[in-house]
């Protein structure tokens, strides 16, 4: 059943058209990734489909009856009110206390219906308790209303909405401890998994994402994805995200958005990825082709001209109503501008980059790690891992001299200069221009370089010109990024890089760090990051565990110490299963792939048998009516051996259906 319809949709600011043409439809069931780069309308797509923007042109249609539940970006401060509506923060102060802000309040606040039917039944019960026992009437009157209120509260979901809350809230990293806790003394990322909480608490019809995996913690990316995997088959799921290996193991379909057009694949990302090159090399080679037929009838048609004679000129305009007759092919559009940069070293540095000797911190009785101790050497690619508040961030402000450390010392070896990525971008002044934010960090720069360097980071014509405070995350970060490579250095401490950059933007950062020749100290919860780059890992979560191998020699370490009964650290335990069952899904489609080639080559081989000894049984029968017709003894032998022949043509048709059959 359809659940979801897109039709011609059109969306335009101004006279800038945005999106145009976009259409498809998702039925029950459906996991739909809409990717494309930064500023290619996805997060506008969602909100046309939500009836949140208006369409210049085409219509959403939506199945009777259908829940729409969405996440956006900026969910995190907003508040449910008591009526389960969500407002901003600041207009629920001036509100009722009514309204429970707490972190278990607000999850509780998204059933108000089952909120207020308990309300009314503990009303009802103190009431019935208190009733006379000789006043019949008034006994009935409350039984019967208690019945139906209840009645109606087991079969909404009453008995067990609390304990979906809260586990719910434990599966993203919510613990009991945090429960009572006033939302407004959160940070954005715990604000950000609670929107998510609340709305996967409701479990919408069509769940809409932009961006869930912002702010998780490996761990809870692991539930998620698990948590949508076994999301009710008569339900919908549309998702933006930028997490490759997430969008692979939720998503059944992708629609690519680029150039204001979309363009559905029945596929997951890895395979839409694939599947894109291969139409956009089919078209250019049919545009290419059509090209040079055109190409030449024109040709033709100029010489047929030249010539001037009544047959010519036929000949001419025949060639004309050809080219006008061809269904023209269109030329494959221009790929979307990508970042691309490369980072400059400062030079060499010493082989022993960063050492940290009995490093101690914490804050009051929240002790994060005691006695850590390690030594970075000369082109690692170290990542610090660990769920969230295990204090990752925070090692890297001290490896930063941004903290001070409880115990313990941290030394940087011969001739290191750093350089540092922030992850919330907080370098950044918010009255400036984006031409003058890297200008005043480079003055001695001109004009024409920094424009280059601007350039290189997509930032073009008016966009140099926006004020640091209107930047979209996946624009600071750009900006961030450009600051970044004009300044010189050897070891490079980055905190969440990925985080706020598209799918290219990603896999433009992988290439420049892999051909960087310095050092790398880095924070990250892309995996598929990890896997590109890390040659060690420091587990925060598992007391500093120091292992020295990339990301998936760690984990299959972790998978034989799993199956061995050993202790596995809670940032990584669930995340062995998925990897295992990747590995596994890896090696059947790379076995099914090899025995498919081996099926066809065989089918392939059959078929010219078979085109063979039909040949060959056609030929005996031209012997045997022509030149043996007469000579017995050749007549006899040419009858044998169109016996064999015709035996080997039915064991070769009996093996091709057979190979027809197991395709």
């Amino acid at each position: 059943m359809i659940s979801i319809s897109v039709s011609n949709l059109a969306f335009r600011v101004g006279t800038k058209e945005i999106l145009s043409g976009i259409s498809f439809s998702l039925e029950d069931g459906d996991r739909l990734a809409i990717v494309g780069v930064n500023g290619s309308g996805k997060s506008t797509l969602l909100r046309m489909i939500t009836g949140e923007y208006p369409h210049d042109e085409g219509e959403v249609v939506i199945a009777k009856n259908k829940i729409v539940g969405m996440l956006h970006q900026d969910d995190a401060f907003n508040i449910i009110d008591e009526n389960g509506r969500e407002i901003r923060e600041e207009v629920s102060d001036s509100k009722s206390s009514s309204v429970d802000s707490t972190v278990l309040g607000q999850m509780y606040a998204v059933f108000p219906e089952l909120c207020r039917a308990e309300t009314r039944l503990a009303g009802l019960q103190k009431q019935l308790d208190e009733a006379s026992p000789d006043d019949t009437e008034t006994l009935n009157r409350l039984s019967g209303e208690y019945e139906s209120v209840n009645n109606r509260f087991i079969r909404d979901g009453g008995l067990y909405f609390k304990s979906r809350c809260k586990s719910i809230l434990a599966n993203l990293g919510f613990g009991e401890s945090v429960w009572n806790r006033p939302v407004s003394t959160m940070s954005g990322g715990q604000r950000t998994r609670l929107a998510l909480a609340r709305l996967l608490s409701r479990e919408p019809d069509i769940l809409i994402l932009d961006e869930p995996t912002n702010h998780l913690d490996l761990d809870t990316m692991v539930w998620l994805e698990s948590h949508l995997a076994a999301y009710p088959k008569n339900k919908t799921v549309i998702l933006v995200s930028h997490d490759r290996l997430f969008l692979d193991r939720v998503t059944t379909k992708t629609l690519d958005v680029e150039n204001g057009r979309a363009k559905l694949y029945r596929a997951k990302y890895s395979d839409y990825v694939e599947l894109k090159k291969k139409d956009r090399a089919e078209q250019e080679k049919k545009y290419n082709l059509q090209q040079k037929e055109i190409a030449r009838l024109e040709a033709y048609i100029e010489q047929q001209r030249r010539w001037n004679r009544e047959r010519n000129i036929i000949a001419a305009e025949s060639r004309e109503k050809a080219i006008a007759r061809m269904e023209k092919v269109d030329k494959p559009s221009a790929l979307p501008r990508s970042i691309r940069f490369t980072l400059s070293s400062s030079g060499e540095s010493g082989n022993d980059v960063a050492e940290v000797k009995g490093l101690t911190m914490g804050f009051g009785q929240n002790i994060l790690f005691r006695n850590l101790s390690f030594l970075v050497k000369k082109r690692d690619r170290f990542f610090i891992y660990g769920p969230n508040g295990c204090g990752k961030s925070t090692l890297i402000k001290l490896l930063l001299g941004q903290l001070e450390p409880l115990a313990g010392e941290i030394e940087y070896g011969y001739n290191v200069t750093v350089g540092y990525y922030d992850q919330e971008n907080q370098n950044l002044n918010e009255d400036n221009t984006v031409l003058d934010e890297l200008w005043n960090a480079y003055p001695n720069l001109t004009e024409t370089e920094i424009r280059s360097t601007l350039a290189l980071f997509l930032f073009r014509g008016d966009d140099i010109e926006k004020e640091v405070r209107v930047l979209s995350g996946g624009e600071r970060a750009r900006l961030t990024f450009s600051k970044l490579i004009l300044s010189r250095m050897n070891l490079l401490i980055l905190d969440e890089p990925t985080n706020h950059l598209d799918i290219e933007s990603r896999e433009a950062l992988e290439t420049a760090l892999k051909e960087f020749d310095g050092t790398i100290i880095a924070v990250s919860h892309d995996r598929y990051f990890m896997r590109q780059l890390a040659t060690r890992f420091l587990d925060l979560g598992d007391g500093g565990r120091d292992f020295h191998g990339g990301y998936d020699d760690y984990v299959s370490w972790r998978e034989n110490r799993a199956a061995e009964g050993l202790p596995v650290s809670a940032g990584l335990a669930s995340a062995l299963a998925v990897e295992k069952t990747a590995k596994d899904e890896y090696a059947e489609k790379k076995r099914s792939a090899a025995e498919k080639r081996k099926l066809e080559k065989r089918r392939a081989e059959v078929e010219r048998a078979i085109a063979k000894t039909e040949k060959q049984i056609a030929d005996i029968d031209d012997l045997l009516f022509g030149e043996a017709a007469t000579d017995y003894v050749r007549a006899a032998e040419l009858t044998d051996e169109k016996t064999v022949a015709e035996d080997r043509l039915l064991q070769l048709y009996e093996e091709f259906e057979e190979l027809n059959a197991e395709d």
